[in-house]
């Protein structure tokens, strides 16, 4: 007979992804926090709108393209912890080496842009399935949902600290002060790599948390999952990468919005995009796609109120829909990638599903960094049309998945 201690004890699944949750949360308060001045700082030290543009983008290229082969490879050996501590460990050590960038040197800042997003290649597959493997014992719209609850608590944090600490450095000029901020990130790097071996210790073995299927059917690129693919490619074209948001908002609000401000506008948006990220999720085990539809409804029209506004009550309404439309991508899209493959061959899944969301990132992000020198309003226009466009895949893969 079962107490009522028991029945109120975490279950051993649900521990696993608040761990790993807890890592993800001090490993964006690294990431996220570089992030919500990056744009500013590449600018600063000599990059164009269509070079931060063309940047980002390619290292999105690299981040998501490159997961396909690790995810395959990680179905292929079942190694998933190594794969998981080498990646973080590339991709965290990279953001601390920015302090080291000369006044002149965006070509060095946008090389470890890109090796960032390498290590994060390197251990996404892997982690997320993982991450996986216990969600399926808890429902794997909340558990994805609650990990990016928790790893946006990081990047709310993080950017937070960094405005503490530019308050608090007030000597210097603002390319030094970026660089102690890069220096300071450190701290929450090296915590990340900590709490991620003590995960690895105490669960050496996550794929036991989800019984092995009686028939260990291969993934099939067909059907639901193709058109699947196609709709998260075009919200991925259309969404606009926070650098170009962060480096417009330093030039068109600079009178109104100090340079020490924008980690705490990156903080915001990272607060809407935990709270999104679990109300979808919880919504995603109920509803199906039809709450990735609701979301990008939302979303879709932050870009004309971010760039085609002129007020700050405007730009923070933008923000607010860019963080919904972050959320939405980060639980349920995995949750849906989840739900759509075996599990032999799941970070297979992951990887084709991050492979074409990176291209069409990359490819999104030099146009749309383009089209911001020549013509902003195209560039919301094609923003959001992608966006919406979607959403016709979005429903009709759902329905195929049901039949």
């Amino acid at each position: 007979m079962k107490t009522n201690n028991d029945k109120h004890r975490m279950s051993p699944a649900m521990l696993f992804i608040i761990l790993f949750g807890i890592v993800s949360m001090f490993s964006d308060m690294t990431k996220e926090s570089a992030e919500s001045i990056r744009g500013a700082f590449l600018s600063l030290i000599g990059a164009s709108a269509a070079t931060i543009g063309f940047v980002s983008g390619l290292g999105e290229l690299v981040g998501y393209s490159l997961r396909f082969i690790s995810g395959k490879f990680a179905d292929r050996t079942k190694r998933y912890w190594p794969i998981v501590i080498v990646g973080y460990c590339l991709e965290l050590v990279t953001i601390p080496a920015l302090a080291l960038v000369g006044e002149n040197g965006w070509m060095a800042a946008c090389i470890l842009l890109v090796v960032q997003k390498f290590g994060k290649a390197i251990k996404k597959p892997a982690k997320d399935t993982v991450v996986s493997f216990a969600a399926s014992q808890e429902g794997v719209g909340k558990a994805f949902g609650l990990q990016e609850l928790l790893d946006q608590f990081g990047a709310v944090l993080g950017p937070l600290l960094l405005y503490v600490i530019m308050l608090l450095k007030t000597d210097g000029t603002t390319f030094e002060r970026y660089g102690f901020c890069f220096m300071a990130l450190a701290i929450p790097a090296f915590s990340t790599l900590i709490l991620l071996v003590i995960t690895r210790r105490n669960f050496p073995n996550p794929e036991k948390f989800e019984p092995d299927a009686k028939e260990s059917a291969p993934l099939k690129i067909e059907g639901n999952f193709v058109l699947y693919i196609i709709g998260i490619s075009l919200f991925a074209f259309g969404f606009l990468d926070y650098s170009l948001v962060a480096m417009h908002v330093s030039k068109a609000y600079a009178d109104a919005i100090a340079p020490d401000v924008l980690p705490l506008l990156y903080s915001a948006a990272m607060l809407i995009d935990a709270v999104a990220a679990l109300v979808f999720g919880y919504l995603y085990d109920r509803w199906g796609m039809k709450v990735l539809v609701l979301s990008a409804v939302i979303a879709a029209p932050f870009s004309f109120l971010v760039f085609m506004g002129h007020s700050v009550a405007t730009l923070i309404a933008g923000i607010i829909m860019w963080g919904i439309g972050m959320g939405a991508q980060e639980s349920i899209m995995k949750a849906a990638v989840t739900s759509m493959t075996p599990k032999a061959s799941r970070a297979t899944g992951f990887g084709i599903f991050s492979f074409a969301f990176g291209i069409a990132w990359f490819l999104g992000s030099w146009t749309l960094g383009i089209l911001y020198d020549a013509n902003i309003t195209v560039m919301v226009a094609v923003s959001a049309m992608c966006q919406l466009v979607a959403i016709p895949f979005y429903i009709i893969s759902s329905k195929n998945k049901r039949q």
